[in-house]
């Protein structure tokens, strides 16, 4: 489920002329379309001629302060959200995807229904309003090879959007971290080590990832300010909750390797508090900071162009 790293071109519109409005999306070359509308607007979205189309959706929102997400697929989507605009008051966003040419049909949008509660299930970074994970209909090969590129697609697109329900930070257990292979520099190693807490965790940056690798570890409890309904102590708690991070005894391992999107989210799990990333990593083999590493790295660029 891959469209390979080449370079992809996305055009992002704002219906209402601002991010917290209405937007839509879609890739060149890619023939679905996504739109992005907060409640509020329910009316102007609905009103529009793909509403209509046949789709799937995502009402996204929280109850007692997790979020919280329904999946679903329509052959008029319109008529399914004012169905749940009636039975769900929780939800504050909602995704139609669809195609500009209104092309899918109902067995198609049933099987990407399926594939995406299978891979919101999965990644468990959302609760899931769905009762079951609906089945897949018997597609052909070639159709579900057509949804599955569709689905890479769409997953591509979605964290534009900023939502991440799809996405999986943590990798699987026995797999190290990789540079891309059209990555020319060796990924660094870094530690975090507090001596004092006999904690000891390594990182890897590998494209815009910064990677705690499995078996570091971390603190068991989170110590500094803030709940778990907040900030990096959430993620301390999602991470727990999910696996990511096992309990030992006083501390934590990580039973997996888990992409954070940056070095200080990655200390603060760590350490259990908020905590400055770029000067408590240090490179392993040179005991740099990764402050001081960075800087290296852009004193390297040529102060003029080519």
């Amino acid at each position: 489920m891959t469209i390979g790293s080449v370079g992809r071109s996305l055009e992002l519109f704002f219906i209402d002329g601002k991010p917290e409005g209405m937007q839509t999306a879609e890739v060149f070359n890619w023939t679905g379309h996504v739109l992005l509308f907060p409640r509020t607007r329910i009316k102007a979205a609905l009103e529009r001629k793909e509403a209509r189309y046949t789709g799937v959706y995502l009402l996204l929102g929280e109850a007692d302060g997790a979020p919280l997400a329904y999946i679903g697929e329509g052959e008029d989507i319109a008529d399914r959200i004012r169905s749940h605009d009636q039975k769900r008051d929780w939800w504050t966003q909602a995704v139609l995807v669809t195609t500009g040419a209104n092309t899918l049909n109902k067995a198609h949008v049933k099987y990407l229904e399926s594939r995406l509660v299978e891979i919101a299930r999965s990644v468990k970074r959302w609760e899931l309003e769905n009762a079951n994970t609906p089945p897949r209909p018997g597609l052909s090969e070639a159709a579900q090879a057509n949804m599955e590129s569709f689905l890479s697609y769409l997953l591509m697109t979605l964290p534009a959007l900023r939502i991440d329900i799809f996405q999986e930070f943590a990798k699987p257990a026995g797999t190290q971290a990789t540079v891309p292979a059209d990555d020319n520099e060796t990924s660094p190693v870094f530690d975090l080590i507090l001596k004092k807490e006999n904690l000891h965790a390594k990182a890897q940056l590998v494209g815009a990832d910064f990677i705690v690798l499995e078996g570091s570890t971390a603190r068991r409890r989170w110590i500094g300010k803030g709940t778990e309904e907040t900030g990096y102590a959430r993620l301390h708690s999602q991470l727990l909750d999910t696996g990511v991070l096992d309990e030992h005894g006083d501390r934590c391992v990580f039973a997996k390797s888990y992409a954070f999107r940056s070095p200080s989210a990655a200390a603060a799990v760590v350490v259990g508090r908020n905590s400055n990333g770029t000067t408590s990593w240090k490179l392993e083999s040179t005991g740099e900071t990764y402050k001081e590493w960075e800087a290296r790295q852009l004193a390297q660029v040529p102060a003029e162009p080519a």
